[in-house]
């Protein structure tokens, strides 16, 4: 929903800040008429989860500093209400008029955190605003409004506001400002809606007025009433003065990316007549309506959503109901409350909710878990409990994945499923469902606990009478052939033919021959010439000649689009081009079957247009950030694009408006916001529509059928091409105009088509609840412009049998009165003629009857069906099925990243910083796939200070600046460093190793090692220092030394090495034991002695070069320090000097060469 209400205190907000710098339309005076008084709005939001003693001491709290902060409640007289989307309060007893603060506190006190019903809701008070009471005389009572419709915006005033204003939209004076027009000029607002009210007030009421819709506009409101509205009369020569005191309103959420910094800086402290400081307040907040705060599991399920691209919704209606749900898709979800509903369950529904947009594995768990969990507590219900696990046929969903969560929650909740005599319900479709299904099957054999599995062959919401009354209310359900699998059947050829209603087989699956993979590489490549530009008539503007541009970089959808026009055997790709402005042009490769074509990439519309003059459709995928001003670039074109199909979901219903408008007065037709298109079977399919390929065989969608049908959900458009394939002979035309409140094309623009296109005999219309555009198809069909049979149904038939408001899953979804309630449309369309079943699950036979009845007349004549060509299938999609199998390249076993979240030796990284683990950590999990333990982790972060750097002498250092000033970048001048690491410099740790542990295991003495390594010539490896001595230790050394004798538990291999020190340095007092050799002794002991490796382990780890990689690592740290140094320091190239180098050359004649050339001579024998 877009639409969302505010609290009055916000409202009040935006208005004080906002009035007097709203931007006024060019010919009205700025010099302002209306003087608002101060602001002096004060909150209480009273904390619920408190209670008791505990609840008392806060609330008092919280009044006390509120006499602190807003000083004139204890002077005025005061207005006392709760703040919670509560309408007519006074008539409910929740307002305290003209009263002292302390006439005032007592009564909040009195009302804050106790439960009222209003009307069928049931609530906790929670939420005051107290304000200044303004006298008046009851002659001074206005009410305006605001609110927008398809056309524009209306305002509504009417000279007699108050508690008692009766029947707004009979009396009120309308004025309708149009979408396309600007703001309404004074004389337009005086004679619209001021004919009644004393001309001494008109010159302030016109400002306040034209003020007030400018707001609306610049704010994006969606609804404003102010009632009653104040105008006193003016004294003393000043002007009457204009006072909002109750307000309702409501802002569209999707707008809060152009209007939110506004809506912010009106809430900021100061602007409310606190101190504060910052330009900007918190973001606006959006309450629940009264009596549905989001409980627990609600809030959790939202911040899932919230960290996710996929869907997840849950609102709990009775947490003692018997009845829940887990259903997949937005629509899919309405129809089954709906279903229940209509079996007369409504009040035994739990919870409404949906999961969709592909939640990961761990996300449907997560979800499954909380509703089996609220599912699962409490009291044993006598009659057991349902749980319907249902959705549509999914578009790119793997149906197989979701379930696994599912499963995993299913088995992890066992024992309380089968004490609450739980009866599970399925049925799904869409890419990978027999899998999905076949697994549930498999844990119904072993849960405790009755599962009953269905797939597409019922009807999608044909589980629910099953459960609640044991019969159905559809057709028998079509028989499945073959293995349901249809990649599977055309690979393994167990494919069969099924019949329709019509009495017509359905395809059998044939490779056709033409269609082999090109055996010549020069062949792999299909070139296509520029098809003729063809004319069509306005009722068809897709054909098989049709062709597009796809904005945005969406190859997925193209190639979605090519496998379609592939399979449809058309002649050219419906896709001419993409156009993405972020990048340069240049060409994409895609399939075409099996073999591959070019598709160019154009930087800018005019480019592609003016290459591809044929082309007449555009499929938009911008963002609902850049939407807007991208289809009006579009629209720039509209003597050639004459069609165009936005996806974006979230655009603002402003724009939305301002984009319909625009596109009928340019004759364009727009299909969208929020919609996945649209699909001509045979013919041309928009962007995603239809889903993967086996949704598009199963539903017969490369060929055209009889039947032209129109609906809102994007995700219902799936059942329809379903159930109508199974029920008549399939579709002709199928378009999803979008959910949201303002399609730029409606269902009638859609059905009008169909009725003049005398290949479509038969109409469908699948409405909803909200909006009134199904009253349009009504007329239509009573005046006969429709002439040919309509079969319709409206969703949300359940949401009369709410106590509390819930919103559906598109934005327009929301009775807005009785007229947009989907039952009240259903019984209109009945009246009207329309075909209308009792129920949704009716629908099928519905469709069924109807078709029968065309062909018997003759209407319709069935045909047989055409051969299918090969379905194209992606690799990674057949190795997702299961089809197809090879070896992996790479073996990774420390991190896999393709989760939900990364993973380190199988630690999730949440976990890595919840446990603060740190870079030992880390790095004992992806160098030793393990946890070690803390003392060794910390010695490893103890071992990385250590060796980081050793001043700019060292030869890796000096390499790494050498090669900085060269001007090389930091990779470059790190990697000369590194690659100086060996066994002179740095890469003594593995040598000191597996000496050291080699003479130790050996069982030879210190002094007989010493000895063996003189008599080899050997020098010791981590043995002997330059400068340090025993008399001049080396503190690295000592700080070592220290931590490993007070924290491993053993050290045999360092007091080894400690006592061969003791016979070096009684030779030559520099021959200590240095830092290489005392950090790898050390990590001998930690390996062999911590407990976490074998023996084996150990040794595998000193042989593959762990512990040089400890030196690697820490060594990184000083050479980027080193590179950062000279770069900010500036330095230049280096040159070295020529004093420092003996430069020694043959045969030189000290005579002939300048002497600074000369530094030493070397005699060559002549020959």
């Amino acid at each position: 929903m877009s639409a969302k209400p505010i609290r009055e205190y916000d409202g009040k907000l935006l208005l004080a800040y906002h009035l007097l710098r709203a931007p006024l339309a060019a010919n009205q005076s700025q010099t302002s008429l209306f003087q608002p008084a101060p602001t002096k709005l004060a909150h209480i939001n009273v904390d619920t989860s408190l209670t008791g003693a505990a609840f008392d001491i806060a609330l008092k709290q919280q009044l006390d500093t509120l006499e602190q902060t807003h000083p004139w409640i204890l002077t005025d007289k005061l207005v006392a209400k709760p703040d919670q989307l509560i309408k007519r309060r006074g008539k409910h007893g929740l307002l305290t008029l003209n009263k002292t603060w302390k006439e005032a506190r007592p009564w909040i006190e009195e009302r804050a955190g106790k439960e009222v019903k209003i009307e069928k809701t049931s609530g906790i008070l929670k939420t005051f605003l107290v304000e200044p009471f303004c006298p008046h005389p009851a002659n001074t009572e206005y009410y305006i409004c605001i609110n927008s419709d398809r056309d524009g915006d209306y305002i509504l005033f009417t000279h007699e506001g108050g508690i008692d204003v009766g029947d707004v939209d009979a009396k009120a004076l309308k004025l309708l400002v149009k979408v396309d027009e600007g703001y309404p000029s004074p004389q337009a607002i005086i004679t619209s809606l001021l004919k009644d009210v004393p001309s001494q007030k008109h010159a302030v009421l016109v400002e306040f007025i034209s003020r007030l819709y400018a707001v609306y506009v610049d704010l994006h409101f969606t609804y404003l009433e102010i009632n009653p509205l104040v105008v006193t009369d003016g004294e003393n020569g000043a002007p009457p003065q204009v006072m909002y005191l109750d307000l309702a309103a409501k802002l569209d959420q999707t707008a809060e990316f152009e209007a939110g910094p506004k809506w912010a800086i009106a809430r900021a402290p100061q602007n409310g007549g606190l101190i504060g400081s910052g330009e900007h307040g918190p973001s606006m907040a959006f309450p629940a309506p009264f009596g549905r705060e989001l409980t627990k599991e609600e809030a959790y399920i939202q911040e899932l959503d919230s960290k996710t691209g996929a869907s997840l919704k849950l609102t709990v209606l009775n947490r003692d109901g018997r009845i829940w749900t887990m259903v997949a898709g937005g629509g899919a979800s309405v129809v089954y409350s709906d279903a229940i509903a209509a079996l007369g369950h409504a009040d035994q529904l739990a919870n409404y909710g949906e999961y969709s947009g592909a939640p990961t594995e761990t996300q449907t768990y997560e979800y499954a878990k909380t509703i089996l969990d609220l599912m699962t507590r409490g009291s044993v219900n006598p009659q057991g409990k349902l749980l319907f696990i249902g959705g549509g046929i999914a578009n790119f969903t793997n149906v197989a994945t979701t379930f696994k969560g599912i499963i995993r929650a299913l088995t992890e909740f066992k024992q309380a499923l089968i004490s609450h005599k739980v009866r599970i319900f399925i049925r799904r479709g869409g890419p990978n469902y027999q899998e999905g299904l076949r697994a549930m099957r498999q844990l119904g054999e072993t849960l405790g606990v009755e599962i009953q599995v269905f797939g597409p062959e019922t009807h999608i919401t044909e589980i629910v009478p099953l459960a609640l009354t044991g019969k159905v209310s559809s057709i028998p359900a079509a028989k499945q052939s073959g293995s349901g699998n249809l990649f599977q059947d055309q690979i393994f050829g167990n494919n069969t033919a099924s019949t329709t209603p019509s009495g017509a087989s359905s395809p059998k699956l044939k490779l056709s021959d033409d269609q082999d993979s090109p055996e010549d590489s020069k062949d792999r490549i299909s070139y296509f010439d520029a098809p003729a530009q063809e004319s069509h008539e306005w009722y068809r503007p897709f054909t098989k000649s049709t062709r597009s541009f796809v904005y945005g970089m969406q190859p997925r959808a193209v190639q979605g689009m090519l496998d379609f026009d592939f399979m449809c055997k058309r002649q050219s790709p419906s896709v001419a081009a993409m156009v993405y402005p972020f990048g340069g042009s240049h060409v994409q490769k895609f399939y075409w079957g099996t073999k591959e074509t070019l598709i160019p990439v154009f930087a800018s519309l005019k480019e592609a247009v003016e290459k591809y003059p044929e082309v007449d459709v555009v499929v938009n995928f911008a963002s609902c950030r850049s939407v807007f001003d991208s289809t009006r670039d579009i629209f720039a074109y509209s003597k050639q694009i004459k069609t165009i199909a936005i996806i974006a979901e979230g655009v603002p219903e402003r724009r939305a408006r301002q984009l319909l408008h625009e596109a009928e007065r340019l004759k364009v037709l727009v299909i969208g916001p929020a919609t996945v298109g649209g699909i001509k079977p045979g013919c041309f399919k928009i962007g995603n529509t239809g889903g993967m390929m086996d949704n598009i065989v199963a539903s017969k969608l490369y060929r055209a059928g009889s039947v032209g049908y129109v609906s809102k959900s994007g995700g219902m458009s799936n059942e329809l091409n379903n159930i109508v394939s199974r029920t008549t002979d399939g579709v002709y035309e199928g378009v999803a105009i979008g959910g949201d409140r303002y399609p730029g094309s409606t269902f009638i623009d859609h059905l009008l088509r169909y009725e003049e296109d005398p290949k479509c005999k038969m109409l469908v219309l699948l409405g909803e609840v909200g909006g009134v555009e199904e009253y349009r198809v009504i007329e239509a069909v009573k005046n006969k412009t429709i002439k040919k049979p309509v079969v319709a149904w409206c969703i949300g038939t359940c949401a009369s049998m709410f106590t509390t408001d819930v919103q559906f899953g598109h934005a327009g979804a929301m009775a807005n009165s009785d007229l947009e309630t989907a039952n009240a449309k259903n019984r209109a369309m009945r009246a009207a003629g329309i075909v209308v079943p009792e129920t949704f699950e009716a629908m099928p036979l519905a469709l069924a009857d109807t078709y029968a009845k065309l062909v018997q007349a003759g209407t319709i004549v069935p045909r047989a069906e055409p051969e299918v060509p090969k379905i194209p299938i992606d690799y990674s999609w057949a190795q997702e099925l299961g089809l197809v199998r090879k070896p992996a390249s790479f073996v990774s076993t420390i991190v896999d990243d393709r989760g939900q979240e990364l993973l380190y030796a199988g630690m999730r990284i949440t976990d890595v910083f919840k446990e603060e683990i740190g870079i030992g950590g880390v790095l004992s999990l992806l160098w030793f796939k393990r946890r070690l333990p803390d003392y060794a982790c910390k010695f490893i972060e103890m071992v990385l200070m250590l060796t980081a750097d050793h001043g700019p002498a060292v030869s890796g250092a000096m390499n790494t600046i050498i090669t900085t000033r060269a001007g090389k970048d930091l990779i470059s001048s790190l990697v000369a460093g590194l690659l100086t690491i060996g066994e002179r410099f740095g890469g003594a740790l593995d040598g000191a190793a597996s000496n050291f542990a080699k003479a130790y295991d050996s069982g030879q003495s210190p002094r007989e090692f010493v000895s063996s390594m003189r008599k080899a010539n050997k020098l010791i490896p981590g043995i002997g220092h330059k400068i340090k001595s025993r008399t001049n230790p080396d503190m690295r050394v000592e700080l070592v030394k220290s931590y490993v004798l007070k924290h491993f538990p053993s050290t045999p291999i360092l007091n080894y090495a400690l006592q061969v020190e003791e016979i070096t340095t009684s030779k030559k007092d520099n021959l200590i034991l240095n830092v290489d050799g005392c950090i790898a002794v050390s990590f001998v002991d930690l390996l062999r002695e911590s407990g976490a490796f074998t023996r084996e382990e150990a040794e595998e780890y000193m042989k593959i070069g762990t512990l040089n990689g400890l030196f690697v690592l820490g060594r990184s740290l000083g050479f980027i320090g080193h590179h950062l140094d000279q770069k900010r320091l500036k330095q230049g190239l280096y040159r070295h000097p020529w004093d420092d180098i003996s430069y020694l050359l043959p045969s030189l004649d000290p005579q002939s060469l300048d002497p600074r050339r000369v530094t030493a001579r070397v005699n060559v024998q002549k020959k």
